[in-house]
């Protein structure tokens, strides 16, 4: 049995998302005027795109709190969903590159990344899967179907060409698999059939080695290799303890690229030092730590492995984007989420987010909220 308390979501989740986002759209402020004023003639454009598309997702989330099925448990949503995201992901290889690549599908001029979207579908889908067969899991041929699924979406992302999501999805998957209980001598005969296409496309385009190299060597590559992250670097530097003081970065006067999107932590460090990095930090340490309640007091095994999987999706990309801007890892061009410029990904993140606190609403009976 499952108690549905309408409005009895995880306020600390939802207090901490719209800090969050409130937080983001400053710093895209900040960090894109410059950028915006040169490229648009307009300096708060890239924050007039970031608010619009906050408010209308926020509206989203609001509607599915108040949704009162279990919508997110269907299997023709999940499945809806899945084919959804796979026929986006063929149509952006189909359509006319936008930067030298395919990842985007472009409509009356509104932009979609449906790589975004393909981080919520999977988790439903292997969380409805996990569940459905739960007695047969210890059966290879019983994961053929979703280790497919997975390797098509991956592939199929790779090929647009963004090897860094690929990579992040691969990695999201394996862990909700484990945590359905797929045991771990499957994980070595699936790691040996994946990396060979993985160092295929890593050696496939040369620009994948160089950041490679960049990385490993960072004082013997080429200059232009490592620029980015040495930009990044001045500017976390800079910041000190206290930072430089709002709207006051050096870096994002077309020193850094990508200082709104990407690399929009490096321009936090600058602009309030260490205390505002560990602020952000600890703000996606709370958004993390209740996505993990949410998980563990969900009122089915379904709804604890889709919660789970869901803020695997956020923590890994908080992780891999703050370790690329430290330089602790090669450039992947993942967002900071709720925090860096990008539509696609506040709308799919305030998306996950909404799920979880709609779960969050959702107690076994007999249970109290949090």
């Amino acid at each position: 049995m499952e108690v549905f308390r309408r409005y009895g979501f995880d306020k600390t989740m939802f207090l901490t998302t719209l800090i969050l986002l409130v937080l983001g759209s400053l710093m895209v402020m900040s960090a894109s005027g410059v950028f915006a004023e040169r490229t648009y003639g307009q300096k708060l454009f890239f924050f007039t795109q970031q608010i619009v598309m906050a408010v209308a997702a926020m509206a989203l989330v609001m509607v599915l709190l108040r949704i009162r099925k279990p919508f997110y448990k269907s299997p023709v949503f999940i499945i809806g969903l899945l084919a959804l995201t796979v026929a986006l992901l063929l149509v952006a290889l189909v359509l006319p590159p936008v930067a030298k690549t395919n990842r985007w599908i472009v409509f009356s001029g509104v932009r979609f990344q449906p790589s975004e979207l393909a981080k919520i579908s999977l988790v439903l889908f292997l969380a409805w899967f996990l569940d459905k067969k739960r007695e047969k899991i210890g059966e290879i041929k019983v994961l053929l179907i979703p280790i497919g699924v997975v390797v098509l979406c991956a592939a199929l992302i790779a090929r647009e060409p963004d090897f860094g999501t690929a990579v992040l999805l691969l990695a999201m998957s394996m862990i909700v698999l484990f945590l359905g209980g797929v045991r771990l001598k499957y994980f070595v005969w699936m790691g040996l059939a994946i990396t060979p296409p993985l160092i295929y496309f890593l050696i496939s385009a040369p620009y994948r080695l160089n950041r490679v190299q960049a990385f490993l060597s960072p004082q013997a590559a080429a200059e232009n290799l490592t620029f980015q992250v040495t930009q990044s670097k001045f500017a976390v530097g800079a910041g000190g303890i206290f930072g430089v003081s709002f709207g006051e970065s050096v870096q994002k006067m077309l020193f850094l690229p990508c200082s709104h999107t990407d690399f929009i932590y490096a321009i936090i460090a600058e602009e309030f030092g260490l205390m505002g990095t560990l602020l952000v930090i600890g703000l996606f340490a709370v958004l993390v730590w209740r996505g993990v309640q949410i998980s563990i007091k969900a009122p089915d095994y379904f709804s604890q492995l889709a919660a789970a999987g869901l803020t695997l999706f956020l923590g890994f990309q908080v992780l891999l984007n703050i370790t690329v801007v430290l330089g602790l890892a090669p450039a992947k061009g993942v967002p900071l989420p709720l925090i860096s410029y990008g539509r696609s990904s506040l709308l799919c993140v305030l998306l996950a987010i909404g799920l979880l606190l709609h779960i969050s609403q959702r107690r076994g009976d007999g249970r109290s909220p949090a």
